[in-house]
This record gives structure tokens, C-alpha cells and sequence, in this order.
């Protein structure tokens, strides 16, 4: 009878061990959602004539493009406001009625220009 309760025991122990073990951990959890929160988005390009520019943004009109997607054209004339930070790299000149290729990530709901050719 005795050593019917140490295996019981054994049993119980062993099977609650499992159990703990098979849980996934709370930690590990938020480790990958903070790395998934941080992982920057691709950027992404467009080219178009800009038509305004600001102290620390400027307007782009597609034509023929869809924001995001490269390959993919379009009839319709849409337009796009870029961000301009301190590492946007911008070669030549933002000016009204200029041709420019855009390299850009979304950032909060924004478009913050990586780097900006003005085509002369």
C-alpha cells in the first residue's frame, strides 16, 4: 500500500512537471512582440513632379502609380506629403514643378522621406 502512494506520487509529480513545462513562458511572449514592434517597416519608392514644398515636408503628385506599389499603374493623378527629417538624404534640389524619386517608409500615419533625387 505504501509503495502504491510512492508511485502515485511519483506519477502526479512527473506529469505536473510536464504540464509547467509544455506552458509557454510570459516573457518570451512580450521579447517577440517588442522585437516584432520594432522591426522597421521596408521602404518603399515613388516618383513624381512635386508640387509644394514646406520647412520640413513636400507634396508629390503620381501619376500613374499607386502609393506602395511600384509596378503597379494607374489612370488617376494621386498625391503623397513626405516628412523631411535630419536623415533624409536629398540630392538636388525640392523645387515646385521638379521631377524627384522618393524613398520613403511610413512611420504614426506619415510618410518620412528616406532619400529624394530631384531630377534636374
Amino acid at each position: 500500500m505504501n509503495s502504491r502512494r510512492i508511485v502515485f506520487a511519483t506519477i502526479t509529480a512527473l506529469l505536473l512537471v510536464a504540464a509547467l513545462w509544455a506552458m509557454p513562458t510570459a516573457t518570451s511572449n512580450a521579447q517577440s512582440t517588442a522585437t516584432a514592434q520594432q522591426t522597421p517597416a521596408a521602404p518603399l519608392s515613388v516618383s513624381g513632379k512635386i508640387t509644394s514644398v514646406g520647412k520640413d515636408s513636400f507634396t508629390l503628385a503620381l501619376e500613374g502609380q499607386t502609393p506602395g506599389q511600384r509596378f503597379l499603374q494607374t489612370t488617376e493623378t494621386t498625391s503623397m506629403t513626405f516628412m523631411v527629417d535630419k536623415n533624409t538624404v536629398v540630392e538636388g534640389e525640392l523645387r515646385v514643378n521638379a521631377n524627384a524619386d522618393v524613398t520613403y517608409r511610413a512611420e504614426n500615419d506619415k510618410n518620412i522621406a528616406i532619400s529624394v533625387h530631384v531630377a534636374s
